[in-house]
């Protein structure tokens, strides 16, 4: 049987991807960044990635469809981001993702971001075992999922009760002085530093924390205690070690999540995880997880750096698995969902 062949379009935030794929092999994957129109803001601005979209989209599309050699003809299927994401971004997807599906007379299928950082692995890996443990990381979501089948039965068995983890990458470096984003430049400086320097807390990790949020993430006092570390330093008329504080910073965040998730993979008995979300390419999250899963006996999945931040090839692959396991499209009338749950795949 001909493996489908499925066009994704993601814009839940700053990204707008084009992405197209047959069954797990990637043919093209076109992506388009307005992270630097937000730099001066300090962080993503609602109406400035909305309008991004809208430029960006049938440019995108255009380089996609040309890199794969397909006519939009021979597409089996056109699935994109419902949520979650930012309200306005999301409409700008789903309504070229509609036209689209509409123009071409070609079923629609609306799925979940979340899940499709977690089906990507795919198309570097083939087909996931499941049970499967997938630590999700990025700058707007830090969770724990249990995979128990791709395309149908996914659930979020543990999340940040406060920042997520690229929430406090970008918070810390704006204490430090560096620019956004913030995770690239922190695991850049903390190649230089030294990550015993300070010992800054382990977010709910102590005893009293894990009756009722054993695999559950918090990033808020962390942010707190190293802005605290930093305006005490300052006070004393003390330089700032910037590479240490990073490197330090890092080893905290990295702590707490290769901690939790090897935890939760011996607790649900499960032998295999993958890690994906933006803050998956950081270096040091990456190494010390293969470390720690590694002598647990798990095994681990990394997708290539490239495929870690949001893109089309993600709601691709996503949709490649909805659509092998006989999912229904959706209809031309869903919206936008920026809450959508991650047990919900297919809307």
């Amino acid at each position: 049987m001909t493996e489908p062949l499925i066009l994704g379009i993601e814009s839940s935030c700053d990204e707008t991807g084009v992405g197209i794929v047959r069954g797990n092999t990637l043919l093209a994957n076109e992506v388009a960044s307005s992270v630097e129109q937000h730099v001066r803001f300090g962080g993503v601005v609602p109406e400035v990635a909305s309008r991004a979209h809208l430029e960006a989209m049938v440019p995108a599309l255009q380089r996609a469809v040309q890199k794969a050699g397909i006519d939009l003809s021979d597409l089996d299927g056109i699935g994109v981001t419902a949520g979650p994401g930012l309200m306005g971004a999301l409409v700008v997807g789903l309504s070229s993702a509609k036209t689209l599906a509409s123009y071409l007379n070609k079923p629609l299928y609306g799925v979940n971001h979340l899940a499709g950082h977690v089906a990507v692995d795919l198309l570097d890996h083939g087909d996931l075992p499941t049970p499967s443990i997938a630590l999700l990381v990025s700058g707007g979501h830090t969770s724990l999922l249990l995979v128990e089948d791709m395309a149908t039965s996914i659930t979020e068995i543990g999340s940040t009760i406060d920042d997520a983890a690229g929430e406090a990458y970008d918070k810390v470096a704006r204490v430090l002085g560096l620019p956004y984003p913030g995770g690239p430049v922190i695991d850049r400086a903390a190649a230089e530093g030294d990550p015993t320097a300070i010992r800054f807390p382990r977010g709910l990790t102590a005893r009293h924390d894990m009756a009722e949020h054993r695999f559950d993430f918090s990033f808020s006092g962390l942010k707190t205690a190293v802005s605290r570390w930093v305006e005490a330093r300052r006070r004393d008329g003390l330089d700032i070690p910037i590479n240490d504080v990073a490197a330090s910073f890092q080893e905290a965040v990295c702590d707490v999540l290769t901690a939790k998730a090897v935890d939760a993979a011996q607790h649900y008995g499960v032998t295999n995880m993958l890690i994906g979300g933006g803050v998956a390419a950081n270096s040091r999250l990456r190494a010390l997880l293969e470390e720690r899963a590694s002598a647990a006996g798990i095994e681990l999945r990394r997708p290539r750096p490239g495929l870690c931040t949001d893109n089309g090839a993600m709601i691709a692959a996503l949709t490649t698995q909805v659509v092998r396991a006989g999912g229904r499209p959706s209809s031309m009338d869903i919206g936008a969902d920026s809450g959508l749950p991650v047990s919900t795949i297919l809307v």
